[in-house]
């Protein structure tokens, strides 16, 4: 990457607040000036540097009717959402607003331009002030500084919306980048579930993809956010999340890796308050030469929370997976509960699977605990299904599918978890040998 064509100019709207724009230069300065990642980064350990001149991707013009409605047609993973917005190359193709009883209650789902426009001192204290702390940096500064594209969720106190919110965003354009960013602001007392969708409406073209997404959860709040990744094989993809879990807080985050040339995702939860409890689980299935790149960090600041991270990865061909977990506990956070699980499944020898957990305790009475196992099919299990009629095909299926049940069963939906098994067995029909 030429560290010399660093610069970026802001891409603001007309009328922008000066807040906003003061973020934008500083995220542009922050791109400018920070340098390239390096593999001797402990951030970046392991990981393959981005080697793409990044200046190469730019923000893609409105697309055409057909690609329009490529993406409208095939926005289905989600069934029957209480309200949907869908993007093209961040361009905003089709919006179905909440339902009037919930909008005259105060919940507010936009698009971020319209949250920019009508809902400024909404965003003010959220909007792009929780920065990564995990090694990109230098791509956060990049997205805010052009992001015009995402979703804007606002819960009031004690509302509860008991069917999904969806979000879908489609990258289309040959060297085509997307900055989605997603902020949910749940008050206290709420209950609310979104659901994300990155892909791409062709196979050919190669994307980058720099998303943010955001979690404010305040007491007693119950927040799930799950967020799925099928970009095509050409794209690079950087996620970027972070959350803040206040007191009491019940906060799910489930990732699911799919697509992608190189993905990294880097997930970052701070627990502010006691009685929270978080969930960060992950599912990830790589083949070729694809490559995942997994940073998380869990930082407890207040006594009495848990927070529980599992993340699984089934690795095909000559694919890679690093996977680097800490889990922070501050002084004074006593009687914390932190776990963190990573598991490899190699179906392939030359797979490369890597983890690198960590703990950083400064309290005294606690139950931390971190682990990770790499391995291969169980022959005994493989034996039994063969011994019982199962076609090898089939049982292989199976076994890689019950491998991550634990984490698919999570996501609360008969309907959306029937068709992540399918994606997932589209992914297998080719691997899987006979």
């Amino acid at each position: 990457m030429n560290t010399t064509l660093n610069q970026r100019t802001v891409i603001a709207s007309a009328n922008e607040p000066q807040w906003l724009l003061d973020r934008r230069n500083s995220g542009s300065q922050n791109y400018s000036n920070l340098p390239v990642p390096s593999a001797k980064d402990a951030n970046w350990r392991f990981a393959s540097v981005l080697s793409e001149d990044i200046h190469a991707f730019n923000p893609a013009p409105m697309p055409e009717d057909d690609v329009r409605q490529y993406a409208l047609s095939n926005s289905t993973l989600v069934e029957e959402p209480i309200a949907e917005l869908i993007f093209v190359d961040d361009h905003l193709i089709q919006s179905k607003p909440l339902p009037k009883e919930l909008s005259d209650k105060g919940v507010c789902f936009v698009s971020l331009n319209e949250a920019i426009e009508k809902h400024s001192d909404l965003l003010e204290p959220y909007f792009l002030k929780e920065s990564t702390k995990l090694g990109s940096q230098k791509y956060f500064g990049l997205h805010a500084s052009v992001v015009k594209a995402g979703a804007v969720l606002y819960v009031p106190k004690g509302v509860e919306i008991n069917k999904p919110i969806a979000v879908y965003h489609w990258s289309n354009k040959e060297r085509g980048l997307i900055c989605p960013h997603t902020l949910i602001i749940s008050e206290a007392q709420t209950k609310v579930s979104l659901i994300e969708v990155l892909a791409s409406t062709t196979e050919e073209n190669q994307g980058l993809n720099i998303s943010i997404s955001n979690i404010q959860a305040h007491p007693s709040a119950n927040v799930q956010r799950k967020v799925i990744q099928n970009f095509n094989s050409k794209t690079l993809s950087f996620q970027l999340d972070s959350a803040i879990a206040d007191r009491d807080t019940q906060l799910e985050n489930i990732a699911i890796n799919i697509g992608a040339e190189k993905a990294r995702y880097e997930n970052q939860v701070k627990i502010n308050g006691s009685g929270a409890h978080v969930t960060m689980y992950s599912l990830s299935v790589a083949e070729g030469t694809q490559e995942f790149d997994q940073r998380t960090l869990q930082t407890h600041n207040a006594p009495n929370s848990v927070s529980d991270l599992l993340y699984k990865n089934a690795l095909f061909d000559t694919s890679r997976t690093i996977f680097s977990g800490l889990i922070q506990v501050e002084e004074g956070a006593q009687q914390t509960d932190a776990y963190q699980t990573n598991r490899n499944l190699l179906l392939d020898q030359r797979a490369d699977a890597n983890a690198l957990p960590g703990l950083e305790i400064l309290a005294n009475d606690v139950k931390c605990s971190h682990g990770a196992t790499t391995g291969n099919i169980d022959s005994d299990e493989l034996f039994y299904m063969l011994s019982r009629g199962i076609p090898h095909r089939v049982a292989m299926q199976l076994i890689v599918l019950g491998f991550f049940e634990e984490i698919i069963e999570k996501l609360g939906s008969d309907s959306l978890s029937e068709n992540i098994r399918k994606l997932l067995e589209q992914k297998f029909s080719s691997k899987i040998k006979s």
